[in-house]
């Protein structure tokens, strides 16, 4: 797959880029892979065996750590909580980490307080904060973080752990996302192509639930989230990981549900993340960039999702 893409989709990106096709390929791009809503509400549709897996004997297996923020997400929370527990991950550190929620959240983490590692309530600047914060509490060789309004797909740890066994030189590894609504239904499904580099200094398209890393790159970057950004925290994190030649990795299967509803940050601060793009497109290519500008610098990766996508609907790929 990857040798298709050097010999053909690389070189007719290099040919389309400078014509009016290349607009043409971002708006096929969106209308095929869209970024939220696709179709209908339907039922989750999870393979059987991602329910079936196997590990190593327990003594050789590293401790997962996942940190998971909120705020007032209460009425989502449970939800992920099930979905991180039912992963059954012998190696589990789960932390959450709530910014002062009054709608009842303390009360579920009270609940739930025998079967995750730490929980604590306690007001904080914002999510970058409350994301540090729980880490600090974690030792895993792996590490993550889940927000309150997202869930783990069935089979997910055991998957990303037996990659990262198999392959030491691997430091950040990332899947692909099914898209749900408030109710839990399915509404979409993003699919990317294999990792690149030059296009993540352009576009942030990697789904940050299905995001682990080793906790050497994540301490070799200074170990923290930015807490200036609110929006962008996890892509000035892929990019500090970059700045460190950290080896990445798109793993080809679906790890995590992204929650869309009417209250999400990719909604609420659409404005906020604009600007926190331009901050980062100043700092790695020296000038601010608008967004067209910088999917068009990618159109290559672009490509080469709407050819993933292409394989996935014909049933051969991530099925």
């Amino acid at each position: 797959m990857n040798r298709f893409i050097a010999l053909f989709l690389h070189p007719l990106a290099k040919l389309i880029l400078t014509t009016k096709a290349g607009k043409a390929v971002l708006v096929f791009n969106r209308r095929f892979n869209p970024v939220l809503h696709q179709y209908a509400p339907i039922p989750i549709n999870i393979p059987k065996y991602y329910y079936t897996y196997s590990l190593p004997s327990e003594k050789n297996l590293p401790v997962v750590s996942i940190v998971t923020p909120n705020l007032n997400y209460g009425h989502f929370l449970e939800e992920t909580i099930k979905s991180v527990l039912a992963q059954n991950y012998p190696k589990l550190e789960y932390i959450i980490q709530d910014g002062g929620s009054t709608d009842g959240t303390v009360n579920l983490l009270n609940k739930y307080r025998s079967e995750i590692t730490y929980a604590e309530s306690c007001e904080d600047s914002g999510q970058g904060e409350a994301i540090n914060r729980g880490f600090r509490h974690t030792t895993g060789e792996i590490m993550g973080w889940l927000n309150s309004d997202d869930l783990l797909l069935p089979g997910a740890l055991a998957y990303v752990v037996n990659y990262f066994l198999k392959h030491p030189e691997v430091d950040v590894v990332y899947g692909l996302r099914v898209n749900i609504n408030i109710e839990g239904k399915e509404i979409g499904r993003r699919i990317i192509p294999p990792h690149d580099d030059k296009a993540l200094k352009y576009v942030d398209l990697i789904p940050q639930e299905t995001l682990f890393w080793r906790r050497q790159i994540w301490e070799t970057t200074g170990g923290y989230i930015d807490e200036s950004y609110q929006y962008a925290m996890d892509w000035e994190l892929l990019l500090r990981f970059i700045d460190a030649r950290a080896g990445f990795y798109r793993l080809p299967r679906f790890l995590g549900a992204f929650r869309v509803h009417p209250a999400q940050k990719t909604t609420v601060l659409i404005d906020l993340g604009r600007k926190e793009k331009q901050r980062l497109y100043k700092r790695y290519h020296g000038r601010i960039m608008e967004v067209s500008e910088a999917r068009t610098q990618a159109i290559p990766y672009l490509l080469g999702s709407i050819w993933q996508s292409v394989l996935y609907y014909l049933g051969l790929f991530a099925r």
